[in-house]
């Protein structure tokens, strides 16, 4: 069964540990992509702050019932939309990042994404559900940044779902390192650019149904984490790449708005519904290959952020959640 209806996403710069701004932000896209005609909405993960490996990131980890969630069934109400993004919850002793779909009448789905991604893993922990919601609009599914170039999301949805809800939090390599890293990581920075502008579409192919896709944008400072169980990390200037998109179930692109066009919004006329997929899935753990370094990269900082969250990190989320300084 297939409708068709105004779909947005909304490319965010959002400002680090400072919830009630970003929501401010939020807020105003929000109400931009209503006066539009979207009836579903698409916001960036990490929606009420930005997750450089900083100590003010913390601040933004947030108990279940917060005014994030109250911002969001506030504009489901008022728009009749639905609409989705995800932010840091603390609850039962843990963090995580936690995708939240809101529909009008105010029921609201959950998601707490699989695998953190390299620094991220110093401010939550992984979740373990299937991110398959039923809904007034069909069954929808929630991916949040790397899980849309993994084999598992797709597998998790394939045949489920009527349109994927994503979001990101993508950067690429370090800006104040010098001429010999700009060089030696130029080619890695045009892939990783590369992958990050072509995830919502590969993915679509892969899972055959349309994929609404919401970016951060901005640059910001964060810390490159050398070894686990060293806090200090190397400062490194960075950017957020990538594209807020829409794509139909085939992987085309009906809007786009590039990371360096600063933040907005994208709006297209989507059909919801599955279709066979245009490209079978691989039977592998990423969708793309990825460079020996990018892996290498990847578990590096998986490592170092694991053990900084066990030791510091959740600690500092939960009492930010509490209300309370560690």
């Amino acid at each position: 069964m297939t409708q068709t209806l105004q779909a947005a996403a909304i490319q965010l710069e959002t400002v680090v540990g400072d919830v009630a701004e970003n929501l401010i932000r939020i807020e105003k896209l929000v109400d931009e992509a209503a006066r539009g005609g979207a009836k579903l909405i698409a916001i960036p993960e990490f929606c009420t702050s930005k997750l450089p490996f900083d100590a003010r990131a913390h601040q933004a980890v947030l108990p279940p019932d917060n005014p994030a969630l109250d911002l969001f069934k506030r504009l489901a109400a008022r728009h009749q939309c639905t609409l989705g993004g995800s932010m840091l919850i603390a609850e039962n002793g843990e963090v995580y990042n936690r995708y939240h779909l809101v529909e009008p009448d105010g029921r609201v789905h959950l998601h707490d994404k699989d695998l953190p991604t390299m620094w991220e893993n110093a401010f939550y922990t992984a979740g373990h559900d299937d991110g398959v919601f039923d809904t007034a609009l069909g069954g929808i599914g929630a991916a949040v940044c790397w899980e849309l170039i993994r084999s598992q999301t797709v597998r998790r949805m394939l045949g489920k779902v009527q349109v994927a809800m994503t979001g990101t939090h993508w950067w690429t390599m370090p800006a104040n390192w010098g001429r010999v890293t700009d060089r030696s990581l130029a080619s890695l920075g045009q892939f990783n650019r590369y992958l990050s502008e072509n995830a919502p579409s590969e993915f679509a192919r892969r899972l055959g149904a349309p994929v609404l896709q919401a970016s951060h944008c901005g640059q910001f400072r964060t810390g490159f984490m050398l070894l686990p169980g060293l806090r200090q990390g190397l400062p490194y200037d960075t950017e957020f790449v990538g594209a807020t998109q829409i794509v139909d179930a085939q992987g085309r692109v009906l809007a786009q708005r590039r990371t360096q066009e600063g933040p907005g919004i994208v709006s297209a006329t989507l059909t919801l519904g599955a279709v066979t997929p245009m490209q079978p899935l691989e039977d592998r753990f990423w969708i793309p290959e990825l460079p020996l370094f990018l892996r290498a990269y990847w578990h590096q900082q998986n490592a170092c952020g694991k053990t900084y969250y066990r030791q510091h990190g959740r600690a500092a989320g939960l009492a930010a959640a509490r209300g309370g300084d560690l």
